[in-house]
């Protein structure tokens, strides 16, 4: 690493899209402490006690769980008991819930030529040791923000620093001025990162594009995340090596796996949210039926 190169890493925020985990959590109220809401219930059984409190992931979650339960309980599989809220479950009810999943939920094997396709469509995907210094700029997108101003203002900014007169260090100024990420204190500098460092979004413009012609410099479009706008320039690149097929046959037979299981398993998740009656709470049955 020369000393131009910073160190890697990101920004270190967890809310500008250059970490994966950097999804903000909001905060609200459950569903059942809404004014006027109608207690979340399942067939009659509330998924929330007195005054508990549960984010939607939890009450998602919850809704899930209860579902799975009383498709156990109709197969036999677990006691039925009288109850008015969702009970926990302990580890052998648990099993038991695995244990019909695994005999309901029919899902298919992966051949080898499903897992060779696979791999000649997305081997972009499986580089290892590429890396990218970058540096951004960030318009976030916040709750009340006019999108259509700040889209103009971001696009403003890319123009200036795609024209040939563009000055040294205008980026940097701008990334001072306008990022909404604190990388911007820097110019704008994420350091070395790698495609899991990134927001999904960013990851595959910078890493994943099979026919992308952009390389190194300033990226011509406004970078979507779920985090706002991004202004993306590369300043170095380590492209990496693509293993042989044979190296990762097993990991992408792993890989498709659990897809058509998750695939599979949403499926039935829909069957039982069908199936069921549902107060004060919408399913599609896309969250996950796994019981934590």
């Amino acid at each position: 690493m020369t000393a131009h190169e910073p160190q890697a890493g990101g920004c270190g925020s967890g809310h500008c899209g250059c970490a994966s985990n950097a999804s903000a959590q909001a905060e609200t109220l459950p569903a059942s402490e809404r004014p006027g809401a109608e207690a979340p219930r399942v067939n009659g059984v509330r998924l929330s006690g007195p005054g508990e409190r549960l984010t939607p992931e939890e009450l998602l979650e919850r809704a899930h769980t209860e579902l799975l339960r009383q498709a156990a309980v109709r197969q036999g599989r677990l006691p039925a008991l009288d109850v008015d809220v969702a009970p926990p479950l302990n580890a052998s009810e648990r099993a038991a819930i695995e244990a019909m999943l695994d005999e309901e939920v029919r899902v298919p094997t992966p051949d080898a030529e499903a897992c060779r396709r696979h791999y000649e469509a997305n081997r972009p995907r499986y580089v290892v040791g590429q890396a990218r210094h970058v540096r951004h700029i960030l318009f976030a997108v916040t709750p009340g923000v006019d999108v259509h101003r700040l889209a103009q203002r971001a696009e403003a900014a890319l123009l200036e620093l795609t024209r040939q007169d563009a000055g040294p260090g205008r980026f940097e100024q701008l990334a001072q001025t306008l990022s909404n990420c604190p990388s911007g204190a820097r110019g704008g500098d994420l350091g070395w990162i790698a495609p899991e460092d990134c927001a999904p979004e960013l990851a595959n413009e910078l890493f994943h594009l099979r026919d992308s012609a952009w390389g190194m410099g300033v990226h011509p479009r406004l970078v979507h995340s779920r985090h706002g706008l991004h202004i993306v320039e590369v300043l170095g690149r380590r492209n990496g090596t693509l293993p042989a097929f044979e190296a990762i046959a097993e990991r992408i037979a792993d890989e498709l796996a659990l897809q058509a299981r998750a695939i599979a398993w949403r499926q039935y998740m829909q069957i039982l949210v069908g199936e069921a009656e549902l107060r004060g709470i919408a399913l599609d049955g896309a969250g996950s039926p796994l019981v934590q």
